[in-house]
């Protein structure tokens, strides 16, 4: 393989290392052949540069950009590196599982399906080779006594603190009056009012899939509510950075538009 010197080149390979050796090794020499400049870039701007800044710590920055990768559905040899990594800096099986999961509402069953299925490739590999990743605890909406599925989606929705749920009803009742009601039990209380994760860490892994995908409306919505449970601007600046490298600039500057519109209101 090609050497470059560059200090940003020399940390990126110890980033690359920590994060999961093996598994970016081989996508780095998957291109030597093809395009050895694009390898030596990915080693020296995505984790050199790029996985450098402090901001967001490497767990935040592995389970962003799972998230990213899976709402996306067409990386599937980059998630499974990314897999690999969230799992070598410390996120239990339960944790991405439920990562994953919550992906079924942005990007649709399809990518959380074969999200799932690229998880379980990895554990397998991982088994194989020794590995006991920690399983930690999954576990399914709790409904209170006395309320239902819709009761719990409305109060998840409201800690966002982001539209009224009255407006929201009166948006779409004309065009489709059940979706509301579907994204509230499924979307806030199946899905987002699980315990396996904090919201906070939960809302950042929206505002990733939804910079990956475009949905700069959806995503507008989440890094209000986002920042209204603590995730600072900086923060969230700090994502589109990241999804600069795993979805393209494009997506990161729209992104960042759409935190300069939030901010600004």
């Amino acid at each position: 393989m090609k050497k470059m010197h560059s200090e940003e080149y020399k940390k990126g390979w110890e980033n690359l290392k920590t994060i999961d050796g093996k598994a970016g090794e081989k996508v780095v020499a998957s291109l030597e052949d093809i395009s050895p400049d694009l390898a030596a870039y990915i080693i020296e701007f995505a984790f050199g540069d790029i996985y450098e800044r402090p901001l967001l710590d490497l767990k935040t920055k592995e389970i962003v950009i799972v998230s990213g990768l899976t709402a996306m559905g067409n990386a599937e040899p980059q998630l499974k590196v990314h897999l690999n990594a969230a799992l070598n800096v410390g996120w239990t099986i339960a944790e991405v599982q439920e990562i994953i999961l919550q992906m079924s509402v942005y990007s649709g069953f399809p990518s959380a399906v074969n999200g799932m299925t690229a998880l379980k490739d990895i554990l397998d590999e991982r088994k194989k080779n020794g590995v006991d990743d920690p399983k930690g605890l999954s576990k399914q909406t709790k409904i209170p006594e006395g309320k239902t599925r819709l009761d719990v989606g409305v109060a998840q929705l409201e800690k966002l603190d982001v539209a009224p749920i009255d407006k929201l009803n009166e948006t779409f009742k004309d065009v489709s009056p059940d979706f509301m009601k579907y994204v509230l039990e499924y979307g806030f209380s199946d899905i987002l009012a699980r315990p396996g994760l904090d919201y906070k860490t939960r809302e950042m892994a929206t505002i990733s899939a939804l910079t990956a995908l475009g949905s700069t409306d959806q995503l507008k919505f989440h890094i209000r509510g986002a920042m209204n449970l603590g995730v600072t601007k900086e923060e969230v600046a700090e994502i589109m950075v990241l999804m600069g490298v795993f979805s393209g600039f494009p997506s990161a500057v729209n992104g960042t538009m759409a935190l300069k519109e939030v901010t600004n209101e």
